[in-house]
Order: C-alpha cells, then sequence, then structure tokens
C-alpha cells in the first residue's frame, strides 16, 4: 500500500522521515508503536502512522497534545484507514 501524497496536509512540508504500519492492529497498538519508535527520528522530523482502527482519529492527535509533540494531520488512505502526521517536538 502507498501512502498517500502529503502535499495536501498543512505543515506537511516534508516526507515523513519514518513510517510506522499498524493497519491491521486495534487499539492501543498503534500509540504504542507510535511511542515505542518516535525516538528514532529528530526533533522536528515527521513521523507517518498508518492506522485502520477508528480509535487512532481521536488516539493520536490527544497523544500528540499529552506528549507535546504536533499532530501535523491526516489524509485518507485509499484502501482504508489514514495516514497520520506526527512531528517529533522534543
Amino acid at each position: 500500500m502507498n501512502p498517500p501524497p502529503h502535499a495536501d496536509l498543512p505543515g506537511a512540508t516534508q516526507a515523513p522521515a519514518l513510517s510506522i504500519d499498524a493497519l491491521g492492529r486495534k487499539c492501543p497498538i498503534p500509540i504504542i508503536l507510535l511511542a515505542e519508535r518516535i525516538g528514532e527520528v529528530a526533533v522536528g522530523q515527521i513521523v507517518q502512522v498508518l492506522a485502520d482502527d477508528p480509535a487512532a482519529k481521536t488516539d493520536v492527535p490527544a497523544w500528540c497534545g499529552l506528549k507535546s509533540h504536533d499532530f501535523v494531520g491526516y489524509a485518507d488512505l485509499a484502501d482504508g484507514g489514514w495516514a497520520f502526521l506526527i512531528r517529533r517536538s522534543y
């Protein structure tokens, strides 16, 4: 599955430095994977999380707010689900 183009997302001025495939995984796995792996990218870089669990639409932005990372936005995937973009803040 190809990730969607990110030019249509406000603030998505760079390609993701890391893509986490959580498709088919239920809550809280997408957040756990994000929390475990966000440290792999430099501050200011973008992490993309691919998820199709509807809970991710609220969980990812909420996690970003709790952890003070920037939620850039999301795009629909052609095969279902979403590509969430998060900018590492610290």
